[in-house]
């Protein structure tokens, strides 16, 4: 529930803003598009901060998690300020992605306003990731859907200036974002820090002292984390420039399907927190039967939901896009996408829970690899030439998505099955 109230915040964004019209709803598809990718960057270097914790909380080392706390506030704010910068220097090359001048123009803006929103987000992670590595996801779910309700009620008075509000359009949307980003870091710094039963972990931080293989840790997790974060939705972004490519409306009925199948995505991504949790606590543990049991548990819960998810948008396939513009032909081929999205739900929850539980044992540089093969050579490869040279349109870009998430499924699975196959499987953590 927590990382689909993340999610949502995009989601609400995008109904609330096609209501403005299709050029807006492009706009803010592929300012969110190019945004995502930087975003998602921070997003996994974030994430190398629950193994270690989880691992000391499994060793009875609380000394350790305090320390990898420290360490990550240090790290992912200074990461969190280069990404900003960065995203505002390529704002001035994104006229070079052959989109149509009126989409550039309303999401310039809006991509700025955005662009800053990463800062509070990366803060309210950082502090997320360590309460999920001692087992405490609720706060971060509560904070999360708290944030998501305010940003629908930024969106309702800054989209369209109700109540006397100005009427900002997608601006208005970036705003609302912005905002409710800013106090979900707030609050969940505050829950860590005063929450008692987290004491023994923050009381007493040694803000001076730092311990260079404890950095060393972090980037040999999180950096890897943060590649394969890119390489999967940087396939996804690609996919939306290249719908641009061919028009407006098929950007527009891109943009409406992913964003619904990032609903199920995220949920099965809370899966994959839960695998990548237990399996390195067991770890830290030294139970290994554990943790190979926490992993496959997971990885059967999530084929079970993302299973029911894809009967979910099938059946309703006609209705949900309906929800985000009133324009038939968007409408028409969002409808289509969402067939082919009912075709890889359950493989793109397979390769996320895979994925999480590899980390889980610091396994990184292979699932990069094969994460990188999957989704850009086989993904993005069999997209150019389904859309393009096969002149499939739009419907042939999610073909080649659907083939790429089948293959990073089944080899990232067999990665952790030969790495953990037996009671003493040898596990560099």
């Amino acid at each position: 529930m927590g990382q689909v109230g993340h999610v949502s915040v995009g989601l609400a964004d995008s109904i609330m803003i096609g209501a403005l019209g299709t050029i807006p709803l492009a706009a803010g598809a592929f300012a969110n598009s190019v945004f995502v990718v930087p975003m998602v960057f921070g997003i996994g270097l974030a994430y190398g901060l629950t193994t270690p914790v989880a691992n000391a909380d499994g060793e009875k080392k609380p000394q350790k998690a305090r320390s990898y706390l420290k360490h990550a506030i240090y790290l992912n704010t200074s990461i969190a300020i280069l990404l900003f910068a960065m995203l505002l220097l390529l704002e001035n090359f994104l006229h070079l992605m052959g989109q149509e001048k009126e989409v550039l123009d309303t999401a310039s803006g809006y991509f700025q306003i955005i662009s800053f929103s990463i800062i509070p987000l990366l803060s309210f992670l950082t502090f997320k990731q360590f309460a999920e590595g001692l087992s405490d996801t609720k706060a971060a779910m509560l904070i999360s859907i708290g944030a998501n309700l305010l940003n629908i009620g930024l969106n309702y008075l800054l989209i369209y200036g109700n109540w006397g509000f100005p009427a900002l359009g997608l601006e208005g949307a970036g705003i609302a974002t912005l905002i409710a980003r800013i106090l979900m870091a707030i609050a969940m710094i505050t829950y860590v820090m005063r929450k008692k039963a987290f004491q023994i972990y923050t009381a007493g931080i040694q803000w001076m002292e730092v311990q260079k293989e404890h950095f060393r840790k972090l980037l040999a997790i999180g950096v890897p984390s943060g590649l394969q974060f890119i390489f999967e939705v940087s396939t996804f972004a690609l996919a939306a420039v290249m719908a641009g490519w061919i028009n407006a409306e098929a950007l527009a009925a891109h943009q409406i399907a992913i964003s619904l199948a990032s609903i199920s995505y995220m949920a099965a991504s809370g899966f994959g927190a839960a695998a990548n949790v237990r399996v390195s606590n067991q770890l830290g543990a030294g139970n290994i039967k554990a943790m190979r049991q926490a992993a496959y548990t997971n990885l059967i819960l999530v084929l079970v939901m993302m299973t029911f998810a894809g009967l979910i948008f099938f059946f309703g396939r006609n209705y949900f896009p309906s929800l985000y513009s009133d324009d038939l032909a968007v409408i028409s081929v969002a409808a289509q996408l969402l067939i082919v999205a009912v075709a890889f739900q359950v493989f793109d929850g397979a390769q996320v829970v895979a994925l999480a539980a590899l980390r889980g044992i610091s396994e990184t540089k292979i699932p990069t690899l094969i994460v990188l093969f999957a989704y850009w050579l086989v993904g993005l490869g069999t997209s150019y030439y389904l859309g393009f040279i096969a002149q499939m349109g739009v419907l042939g870009i999610w073909y080649g998505l659907a083939l790429g998430l089948i293959v990073a499924s089944v080899l990232l699975i067999w990665r952790f099955e030969i790495r953990t196959k037996s009671k003493s499987s040898k596990i560099n953590a």
